[in-house]
């Protein structure tokens, strides 16, 4: 008999929301069940609830019949439930078979834990992913997609699971690594787990469900069948209108003005030499697979990387940053891709996120930090970037993730940016909040910025940018107007060995 998770009645509230609004539908084992749903419609809270993390306010869930309340994610992992979050949580200095095997490490007798055998254990789990990664290695070693792989290893290795979540598990993996993630779910999906998948990509949900479940504004709307339903019909669904073609709909009437930023011939530790110019109004993308060097060469430009080579001229100056906070003051702020290690600060409240980059605009001479000024500037970014929360005291990591970036992006430019880089800005944000970012983009450069936009979605470099420069092993491999790009001129100029 197939395993069955059932959902009755459940809600959660936190102050000024409801975040789970009376949600009843049953998941299967022997399927893979999408979520579906905008940034804050209940996805994450759900499984936040399932594994522990937070306590049902109203109702109860039910696995194979039997009512299940957890009061930690280890409780629930000991009952067959695993949750694997976007967030990585395991421990660098372990070696991968120890992040695998933790707390259930093979000894002999005597407590005498045999590293060995673990090894050994892990090299097989390690072959069922088609990984090319030793059991031995350091996790802190690895890149940010293979220590994601070693949390799902950790998972399936699990004789007693039944229950598997993953909560945008592919938004640091490249094509090949999806490839074997996916592989493995198909291998879970014959041995009759229960599969939930949440993601924003509608390809992937194309691709590896068998079964959406929709939400919108904390409410559960209904389960459909993936392939019977057609996408635009989801998406209408969960965000309560029809979206349309986004780029179509984006106004890009603007000037594009002189030269703003030139590179000439940047490269650090990371990136070979690299140059190009960006132009007052102009958004400039940045397209490339997954390791090319994209980020790396913003990373130099802004100090964040030591630069060995090369030259920075902003509006024709020569400038020289030597760390992020210098690029600031001389006018480029970047948006980094890891919002959670390098964008937040996860103690501070929205209001202290905003605010953070503004202490010398919000102090008087005397270095005395005004509370009003404060309060306006985090009342000014909430309402002109549409940020969702019931108080600018709301802590920053109980927002929802296209919230959290919008507060980044509010305090990139409270600073009044001549250059905005924004490195992946939309990864992990639903299709809605999606539209609501292309048009900020559109606007910044009405207003003048030069926007340099790093970007894993061809259709989205391609719908936004004015120009594109394709980057491959760490260097640009070639430029191409934005009305002149397809897909596979991208893919042919970014490809490795092309």
């Amino acid at each position: 008999m197939e395993s069955v998770l059932e959902f009755k009645h459940i809600s959660k509230f936190f102050p000024g929301v409801k975040a789970l609004d009376d949600i009843c539908f049953k998941a299967y084992g022997g399927e893979v069940l999408a979520f579906l749903g905008e940034n804050g419609a209940g996805k994450s809270t759900l499984l936040k609830v399932l594994n522990g993390d937070y306590k049902p306010d109203v109702g109860e869930y039910l696995l194979d019949g039997e009512q299940k309340a957890f009061r930690s994610p280890q409780e629930a992992i000991e009952a067959g439930i695993s949750v694997i979050y976007q967030e990585r949580q395991i421990l660098l200095e372990l070696s991968v078979a120890e992040n695998i095997y933790l707390g259930r490490m093979p000894s002999n007798k005597f407590g005498v834990i045999n590293t060995a055998r673990a090894n050994q254990m892990a090299q097989q789990i390690i072959d069922d992913f088609g990984l090319p990664i030793a059991p031995s290695a350091k996790v802190k070693d690895l890149s940010i997609a293979y220590q994601q792989m070693v949390e799902i290893m950790k998972a399936y290795s699990r004789d007693n699971l039944k229950v598997i979540c993953f909560d945008e598990p592919t938004a640091s993996l490249s094509d090949a690594e999806i490839d074997s993630l996916f592989a493995v779910i198909e291998k879970l999906k014959k041995m009759g787990k229960i599969i939930i998948y949440v993601s924003h990509r509608m390809s992937e949900i194309q691709r590896i469900t068998d079964k959406v479940a929709i939400f919108k504004d904390g409410c559960y709307v209904d389960t459909v069948n993936t392939h019977e339903v057609p996408e635009k019909e989801m998406i209408k669904m969960m965000v309560g209108r029809d979206l349309g073609d986004i780029y179509e709909k984006l106004d890009k009437n603007k000037e594009i003005g002189e030269v703003l930023l030139e590179v000439k011939n940047v490269s650090s530790d990371y990136v070979k030499p690299v140059s190009f110019t960006l132009h007052k109004g102009e958004v400039l993308g940045f397209s490339g697979l997954v390791g090319a060097g994209r980020t790396e060469v913003m990373r130099a430009v802004i100090g964040a990387d030591p630069m060995r080579s090369g030259e920075v001229y902003l509006e024709g100056k020569k400038i020289v940053n030597r760390s992020p906070k210098e690029a600031m003051d001389n006018g480029i702020v970047l948006v980094p891709e890891d919002r959670k290690l390098q964008g937040l600060i996860s103690n501070l409240s929205v209001a202290g996120n905003i605010n953070i980059s503004l202490m010398d605009k919000n102090s008087n001479r005397l270095g005395i930090i005004s509370s009003k000024k404060e309060a306006e500037e985090a009342e000014r970014g909430i309402t002109n970037f549409r940020i969702k929360t019931p108080s600018p005291d709301k802590k920053i990591l109980e927002l929802s993730g296209g919230n959290q970036q919008k507060c980044i992006v509010a305090r990139g430019t409270a600073t009044s940016p001549k250059v905005l880089i924004l490195d992946e800005p939309t990864k992990g944000i639903d299709v809605g909040a999606k539209s609501e970012f292309y048009e900020m983009i559109c606007e910044f450069a009405k207003q003048g910025l030069g926007v340099i936009l790093i970007s894993s979605e061809l259709p989205e470099v391609m719908g936004l940018s004015d120009r594109i420069i394709v980057m491959k092993s760490l260097q640009i491999s070639g430029e191409i107007m934005a009305e002149d790009a397809t897909e596979t001129k991208l893919l042919s100029m970014g490809m490795i060995g092309e």
